[in-house]
């Protein structure tokens, strides 16, 4: 009797409901298999439907055609002589399982459903299966009568079983069952079971591809025995990309592995492995044998079949191998690269275009689509003869075969710098550069007229024209201005899109490509329907640090020096007038927060699942340079523009998924987009621990930041004017409001506290407490609309409000109740769910 059995582990790019293409990658990695001498092959999860068929699982027919393909796969005999697990949906009593059909020569040895459902992060299995809960117990199942009449079976064992061989004893794992607290392959493991196979589909985040690696590693290592994983690759239809990585481990080290970041379809690791090191490995640890001898035991399904030969003399055993993991630079590089390249050749368009700006958001973008041209270039001259067939059919071009990435380049992206009359001549002259670089088709064009002709239909329709602030106009004003030039470049995109292939001579249209990166989806430093609108997203499930660190990695790799000039200009949207014929705005003003802090906001939000009152416990201990009360007007300032900004989100273009603290609502991040944005209870909660602390009732105002300049209101997205740049919500950093002259009294029965912001120069918002703030009142005393307004102001909330005065040009301004004033402003800002609280300060002035 033979010891040595080879076993094969495989990592599909499949495509959600393309039955006939994923059942020819099936059938192509079991032949592969076979040449490669293996006796048993798995596959990913769910490999005959794609794993991402979503609300397509409540459909009868998703199961039928599954069923159908099945049958394909039973009747062909170059799948005979090998056993095969494939992933597909069943429904057992008129309940749908996610499950692994287990098939030899034409028969169906038994159907092993999942017991443990994904339901975080992107993942929402309950939704359409239900877990198999009866452990260690199996059921007949009924097969359709277009399966019976291929097997010859009615019915087969269904539930949690094993498979006996002559030689070995095999277990399952699907996905999720490997990460959780209670994981079968250790009572599989004592009840004797050698190999256990797991098909998974797990998609990439960054700094996670270590955590898979160390869990097939353990789940060997701990018992003894073969951990054979498998994963699905790429991107089936939806936002994540997944990782392939198949692996095969023995005893606690890892034997074979696949390559990341290929562009292949069909990826097949073999490993030879020897079931006698396995049985002394486990005969070695006594207390393993201690818990197996009383372990209860699987029911089995016996085959007639052997993984081993008599002859295996021969054949070398696995050894252990080094598996290098990519840094979280390379898997920026690369991962949304491979996702870039199927989104294409699955969408049947020409190739993209992006409103490139010349700052790193845009940059990011630029050089992940060169990367792609980079992979196809390679996977080409390693023979991957789909890549070369579909590169042929997307650039229209039967005879050509990419060589250069830069000539591929040029083919595939365009790029369109969108200047206005507030560009600067330096990130113009950057974005050529970096187009010159890779090859991209390359255009430049000016958007002044048209911003001008949709402010004269608004000026002949209303009397009124709008001005920037710089020319002596309001807030609102100074942002409508910014944001129609960013709308209008959205819309000059979409323009571009579809006719520069035409211009070009070539069929068919462009992706648009969209640049903003998770931070300012986070914040919601964008403008609705800018270019942050776009078909596909490849940089926004990145933090802009990330997204640094990255571009310093690619310019060294892809050899792009002009990089290196984009990541030492300060990120500006480039949105207002240029002073003296430079930039003066600048993206960390404008939003009041730096991208580090920005980037610590949003894993303590959605990582570690903190609220704004746990969010500052953590941060007066993480941010030690600063008091406990400016650290509350931080996380206050975040939380306001956070939910202010939050209905972006709805409306966020599709990016590839990657950071743990994405604000992506459509499956990631479940939030309610209407928020009362003045988080009274616990913003009062803050303020009450700030007390606690040892602060007093301390001087007004936001709070200074640690890099000495004061919060500020939204944003433009990238780093240059002529593309990719979206704005809403700006402020501007002003001169400090003047000092009230020691020797002047403030009214009688009013102390007067000047908030650390002006609206413009000549007005000045003042707080004013009542005659009765040298009282004991403290905030849980104060009404809500007090609490609320400041909220909404930033000022301290250990003060009690009941009149705003405005004081303009020296002059004093009719006194208005606080309930009035409030009014004014929430009704100004409920229906302007876009508008900051410095731009509902305008609002009360203009007013």
């Amino acid at each position: 009797m033979g010891r040595k059995v080879v076993v094969a582990a495989c990592s599909l790019n499949l495509w959600a409901l393309d039955y006939h293409h994923n059942l020819a990658m099936i059938v192509e990695s079991i032949q592969q298999a076979k040449a490669r001498g293996a006796m048993y092959r798995t596959g990913p999860e769910l490999e005959i439907t794609g794993y991402s068929c979503q609300d397509h699982f409540y459909e009868s027919d998703t199961v039928l055609h599954s069923w159908e393909a099945l049958a394909e796969l039973l009747c062909n005999r170059a799948c005979y002589g090998i056993i095969v697990d494939v992933g597909m949906p069943v429904k057992h009593k008129n309940v749908l399982y996610n499950c692994r059909v287990i098939i030899l020569n034409g028969k169906i040895l038994f159907i092993r459903p999942k017991l443990l459902l994904c339901n975080d992060g992107n993942y929402r299995e309950p939704r359409w299966f239900a877990p198999w809960t009866k452990l260690r117990t199996v059921e007949d199942h009924f097969l359709p009568r277009l399966v019976q009449r291929v097997t010859g079976q009615k019915t087969v064992v269904f539930g949690d079983a094993v498979l006996s061989t002559y030689d070995t004893c095999i277990g399952y794992e699907i996905c999720e069952e490997l990460w959780n607290p209670r994981s079968s392959h250790i009572s599989l493991s004592l009840d004797g079971v050698e190999i256990i196979i797991n098909s998974s589909g797990s998609y990439r985040e960054i700094r996670k591809s270590w955590q898979s690696l160390e869990y097939i590693k353990a789940a060997s290592a701990k018992c003894g025995g073969c951990y054979v994983f498998a994963n699905l690759k790429g991107c089936d239809g939806d936002r994540v990309h997944f990782s392939g990585d198949a692996t095969i481990a023995l005893n606690g080290n890892v034997v074979a592995h696949t390559p990341p970041f290929q562009l292949s379809e069909v990826d097949v690791i073999t490993a030879a492995v020897d079931l006698e090191d396995i049985r002394v490995y486990r005969h070695m640890i006594a207390s393993r044998c201690h818990l197996a001898a009383e372990a209860p035991a699987y029911p089995r399904v016996q085959v007639d079949f052997s993984l081993s030969s008599d002859n295996d003399l021969f054949l070398p055993s696995c050894s252990p191998i080094s598996v290098a993991l990519p840094t979280p630079e390379q898997e920026i590089l690369y991962g949304p690269a491979c996702w870039l390249w199927d989104y294409l050749r699955r969408s049947g368009q020409g190739g993209f275009l992006l409103p490139l700006s010349g700052g790193v958001d845009s940059a990011s973008t630029a050089t992940i689509v060169y990367s792609m041209c980079c992979l196809i270039v390679k996977a080409v001259a390693d023979g991957e003869q789909q890549v070369l067939d579909d590169v042929r059919r997307i650039v229209s071009q039967k005879e050509y075969v990419p060589t250069d990435p830069r000539q591929l380049c040029g083919l595939l992206f365009h790029t369109v710098y969108m200047a206005s009359e507030n560009s600067s001549q330096e990130t113009k002259k950057r974005a050529k550069t970096l187009a010159q670089q890779i090859g991209s088709y390359h255009l430049s064009i000016v958007v002044d007229t048209v911003v001008s002709a949709m402010l004269g239909v608004f000026s002949v329709s209303t009397g009124h024209l709008p001005k920037f602030r710089a020319c002596g106009g309001s807030e609102r004003e100074n942002v409508a201005l910014q944001n129609v030039q960013a709308r209008v470049r959205m819309i000059s995109a979409y323009l571009y899109a579809q006719l520069v292939l035409w211009v070009r001579g070539r069929p068919g249209g462009l992706l648009v490509l969209g640049s903003g990166n998770v931070d300012e989806a986070l914040r919601g430093y964008m403008t609705k329907y800018d270019c942050s609108s776009a078909d596909i997203n490849p940089i926004g499930g990145f933090s802009k640090v990330d997204l640094k660190n990255f571009l310093r990695l690619a310019a060294e790799k892809l050899q792009l020096p002009v990089l290196l000039e984009i990541l030492q200009a300060a990120p500006t949207a480039e949105l207002e007038p240029l002073v003296e014929g430079r930039v003066v705005q600048t993206d960390e003003q404008d939003m009041g927060m730096t991208y580090d802090e920005l980037s610590q906001y949003g894993k303590l939000r959605k990582v570690e699942g903190c609220g704004p009152y746990s969010m500052f416990c953590k941060l007066i201990h993480l941010w030690r340079d600063l008091t406990p009360a400016q650290v509350a007007e931080k996380v206050k300032f975040f939380f306001r523009y956070y939910s202010v900004n939050r209905h972006k989100m709805t409306v966020l273009t599709p990016a590839y998924h990657a950071e743990t603290y994405s604000p992506d609502d459509n499956r990631f991040d479940h939030r309610p987009f209407l928020y009362n944005y003045r988080w009274t209870w616990q913003f009062m909660s803050i303020d009450s621990a700030v007390k606690k602390l040892g602060e007093g009732r301390g001087s007004g105002g936001v709070a200074a930041r640690s890099d000495g300049t004061e919060g500020g209101g939204g944003k433009q997205q990238d780093g240059g004017a002529g593309g990719s740049g979206k704005r809403t919500h700006h402020t501007h950093v002003p001169p400090q409001p003047p000092q009230q002259p020691a020797n002047e009294t403030p009214r009688q029965g009013i102390q007067v506290a000047v908030l650390s912001e002006t609206i413009e120069p000549s007005v000045t918002l003042v707080l004013a407490e009542d005659s009765t703030a040298g009282s004991n009142k403290s905030p849980s005393n104060a009404s809500s609309d007090t609490n609320s307004y400041y909220s909404c102001y930033s000022a301290p909330a250990t003060k009690d409000c009941s009149v705003l005065e405005l004081h303009g040009a020296g002059e004093e301004a009719s006194d208005g109740s606080s309930s009035t004033t409030l009014s004014c402003k929430d009704e100004y800002l409920s229906h302007s769910p876009s508008l900051s609280g410095h731009q509902a300060n305008e609002a009360l002035v203009s007013q």
